[in-house]
This record gives C-alpha cells, sequence and structure tokens, in this order.
C-alpha cells in the first residue's frame, strides 16, 4: 500500500532533502511539494476528491504560514494527518496545533530516522511529538503551575528582580528603601520559599518567571 504525502516548506534545500528521503521508500508517493500554504488550499480545493494520507509542513511560510493551512485542512479533512517540521518550538505555537489536532511535531535538526519513525507512526494512526518539543510543552506547563501554586508578593517580587538584574544588597536596600537587614531577610526566605541553593537559582527562576522584560 502506497501513502500520498505532501511536502509544504519555503526552503528548497530542505523541501529537495526530504524528497530524496521519501523518494527511497517505496511506499511512499509525493503528490506535491509548495512552498507555502496557498499553493495546498488551491490544490485541495481543486482535488478535493484525492486520497491524500499526510501533509508535512513548516510554520513559518509566506502568504499562508502552517497554523493557517493546518486549521484550513482540519476544517475540510480531519482524515488528512499533519506532521509539523520546523525549528520553531514556543510553547504559543505548541499549543495552537494541539487544538488545531495536528498528529506530529519534530524540529527541523531531526535526524533522518526520527523523521521516518514520526511519519510511520502518524500513518498508523498514533501521534508523533519529539521530546524536544514535548520537553517545551512540559517545562513550560510545570512553571505555570509552580507559578500558581507559588505566591510571591509585589515587594518578593521586586527584590528578586533585582538580584536577578545584579544589583547588590545595598543597592537594593537603597532602591526600595529599606534597610541592607530585610534585604538579606527577603533573600533567605526567597531561597526557601522557592526551593533553590543560591542566587544563581533565584536568577535561574526570575528568568522563568519572566519577571524580568
Amino acid at each position: 500500500m502506497k501513502f500520498n504525502l505532501i511536502i509544504v516548506d519555503d526552503h528548497k534545500m530542505f523541501s529537495d532533502g526530504l524528497l530524496s528521503i521519501f523518494d527511497s521508500k517505496e511506499e511512499y508517493n509525493i503528490l506535491l511539494t509548495a512552498k507555502n500554504g496557498s499553493h495546498i488550499i488551491k490544490y485541495l480545493e481543486i482535488n478535493s476528491n484525492e486520497k491524500i494520507d499526510l501533509i508535512i509542513t513548516d510554520v513559518s511560510m509566506p502568504e499562508v504560514d502552517g497554523i493557517t493551512l493546518s486549521k484550513y485542512i482540519k476544517e475540510k479533512n480531519r482524515s488528512i494527518k499533519i506532521l509539523i517540521v520546523s525549528m520553531l518550538n514556543s510553547l504559543e505555537v505548541i499549543e495552537e496545533f494541539n487544538k488545531i489536532g495536528v498528529e506530529g511535531y519534530i524540529p527541523k535538526n531531526a535526524e533522518k530516522k526520527e523523521l521516518l519513525k514520526a511519519v510511520d507512526l502518524i500513518l498508523k494512526g498514533e501521534k508523533y511529538f519529539s521530546k524536544e518539543i514535548t520537553d517545551v510543552y512540559l517545562e513550560s506547563k510545570f512553571l505555570e503551575n509552580k507559578k500558581k501554586q507559588i505566591k510571591l508578593t509585589k515587594r518578593e517580587i521586586d527584590v528578586i528582580t533585582l538580584i536577578a538584574q545584579e544589583y547588590t544588597t545595598k543597592e537594593i536596600a537603597d532602591k526600595l528603601c529599606l534597610s541592607k537587614h530585610t534585604i538579606e531577610s527577603y533573600r533567605k526566605n526567597l531561597i526557601a520559599k522557592l526551593e533553590v541553593k543560591n542566587l544563581a537559582g533565584l536568577t535561574r527562576y526570575a528568568l522563568k518567571m519572566n519577571y524580568i522584560k
């Protein structure tokens, strides 16, 4: 049984690389390669009855990007499976594709073996999200939950932000019109409250919580 695939990517070198990989596999037939989503939308409109098993698409593309294309595909024909192959791995993008219902997401620097594994599993009815993509999602959710659980006061946020910006205890005290002793107490309490070991831990927490803009 042959599976019909479509490749959408505005980088010719990358799409040519995918073509060479799938050309060596008898079970895959490349119906079309395109530089952006608008070409695929037109193709699907004209060839509405054609059997399409999987569309492999990038996210950032001119005219119609991967998110818009994926939404269109899932609205028109949910039986067409979608694999995202992109260097974009922000939580916002990953969550958007989860809402749309794409079947897979791997980074562009994934090895050939992982690409073929993803395609194989998706065509078997499973989903495949690379470890890199899953880690971004899980870490963000973990931090989101932790942020909800640990409530810092406005003053604590002021102190940890200034610590992360490398202000000294005296400089923080002067900025906040507090004593050095009070700032030291805040620092010790923050280390205990956030379960970190030192100032570097406080800095990492401040960065992850986006206290530093």
